[in-house]
């Protein structure tokens, strides 16, 4: 049996509010009631390290799973079928 407690039990989003992709998934989560921590780039002083760390890019929105998995810049298409793989959300 695996230790899973250093898994989020939520969704993290590492964005930025002048970031399009970012303003886009945001959207897509609020309209889904999905419940999910927003970390913005610009308002805490080590996010876009943390979310550097993760994905090993730059680009933006980060978005991490509660399974470990991430997404970078995903479509809507990629974010809702996680979402549902999640069962975060009805297919």
């Amino acid at each position: 049996m695996s230790d899973t407690t250093d898994i989020p039990a939520t969704i993290t989003m590492f964005g930025a509010e002048w970031c399009g992709d970012c303003r886009r998934s945001k959207a897509l989560l609020d309209g889904l009631g999905i419940d999910y921590e927003y970390i913005d780039l610009e308002k805490t002083a080590d996010a876009a390290d943390r979310a550097h760390a993760i994905s090993g890019r730059t680009n933006i929105p980060v978005i991490v799973f509660p399974d470990g998995a991430h997404q970078v810049e995903p479509t809507n298409d990629e974010l809702r079928a996680k979402l549902v793989e999640l069962g975060r959300t009805p297919a």
